[in-house]
């Protein structure tokens, strides 16, 4: 079994990459959910742009209730803390979040033009929503947070959901919301055809541009932050204790770790790499590619922030030393490697799982199926 500090990484990795996988799967769904009311001008147009994630939504939400269990059960200290002192911001999250099952299953049931409009919104709000506030709060981890442990290491929140919203917080939310945006609407050009295709492979190019925008302009202002520097670390191999560390303040500090590790600016720099290859693919019609793209943009962008946090997963702006880190806030030795063999058993088997239900429900989704199946539709 590796040692802890291995494992400690390890763990660090692997809700990265639950992260990432949420970011793909549910994601493109979200985007297509923040495109709807744009998209589809007609009512059977919006139920072909429904029936595209239809089948695969609610199977994609395993990403995200996996990567939130694996939060709670391999960094405690970051889930209590985050869950208490962003709970507003969490709430509102999932109150968007309540409009997707519902909005999916109730929408096309009453024929009335006003029910389904009040649902369309409803989607759009639950796709919109939470890629907005998930940026927001990756903005906030750069500015740290309001909290402090006390001696018996309760925390301690001290700010409000308003404060949240700077404006590098909301911008790295609108880096959030154009990536998925980006995704989905290539996802969309990949399974529809005709007018409602040509309309998302011109959403994905307009999406493309403003993330470009917005991602350089994080990336700068990022640069000229003040960032978290670990001045005196415990033992990464000792026991957790997110007291007996002392961090410093230092503009510019986020970006060291590329300095140190030089193969790190491959992370940032393919990501622009990858969007730019989406919008020419986009450009070139050819959504496969142009899905591929976005979705190696998506890896691209959330490694980039979780590379230049590192190793601090929740930073504090009330007590510096209070910043919770990749050595501090996790599990015990024994529930990290018992984790591990849990998640090299059961990812392979939800990845292959989903690649099998994504190929049985393969092809395009066009205005014929939906006029053909009325009744069963989505």
């Amino acid at each position: 079994m590796f040692d802890y500090a291995t494992l400690k990484v390890i763990w660090w990795v692997l809700v990265g990459v639950l992260l990432i996988g949420f970011a793909i799967m549910d994601g493109h769904d979200m985007g297509v959910g923040a495109l709807l009311p744009w998209v589809g001008r007609r009512d059977d147009e919006r139920r072909v742009v429904i029936n595209t994630v239809g089948p695969h939504w609610d199977g994609n939400q395993v990403w995200f209730i996996t990567a939130g269990g694996a939060i709670f059960a391999a960094w405690p200290l970051v889930y209590a803390t985050a869950f208490s002192g962003l709970y507003w911001a969490l709430l509102a999250v999932l109150w968007a979040l309540f409009f997707r099952p519902v909005g999916f299953d109730y929408r096309s049931k009453i024929a009335d033009p006003r029910w389904r409009s009040t649902w369309d919104w409803g989607l759009f709000i639950g796709g919109a929503v939470p890629p907005i506030i998930f940026g927001v709060a990756f903005g906030n981890l750069f500015l740290g947070l309001p909290f402090q442990f006390d001696a018996d290491l309760r925390s301690q929140y001290t700010g409000s959901f308003w404060q949240l919203l700077s404006p590098f917080a909301l911008l790295c939310g609108v880096v959030s919301l154009s990536m998925l945006v980006l995704h989905g609407a290539n996802y969309l050009s990949l399974r529809t055809e005709g007018e409602l295709a040509e309309r998302s492979r011109r959403a994905a190019l307009v999406a493309g541009m403003l993330l470009i925008l917005s991602f350089a302009a994080a990336g700068f202002w990022v640069a000229h932050l003040p960032g978290y520097l670990l001045t005196v670390s415990q033992d990464p191999n000792g026991l957790p204790d997110p007291m007996a560390k002392t961090v410093s303040v230092q503009a510019g500090a986020w970006l060291q770790v590329y300095s140190h590790l030089p193969w790190a600016k491959l992370v940032p720099g393919l990501s622009f790499v990858a969007i730019v290859v989406s919008m020419l693919a986009a450009a070139l019609r050819r959504p496969g590619w142009a899905f591929v793209a976005s979705a190696l943009t998506a890896a691209g962008i959330i490694s980039t922030a979780g590379i230049s946090l590192f190793p601090f997963i929740m930073p504090s702006s009330t007590d510096l030393r209070s910043s919770l880190t990749v050595w501090d806030s996790v599990s015990s030795q024994g529930t990290l490697g018992i984790m591990l063999v849990a998640v090299v058993i059961f990812m392979p088997l939800i990845i292959l799982y989903t690649s099998w239900a994504y190929r049985v429900m393969a092809g395009k989704v066009t205005l014929e199926f939906i006029r053909k199946h009325d009744k069963s539709a989505y």
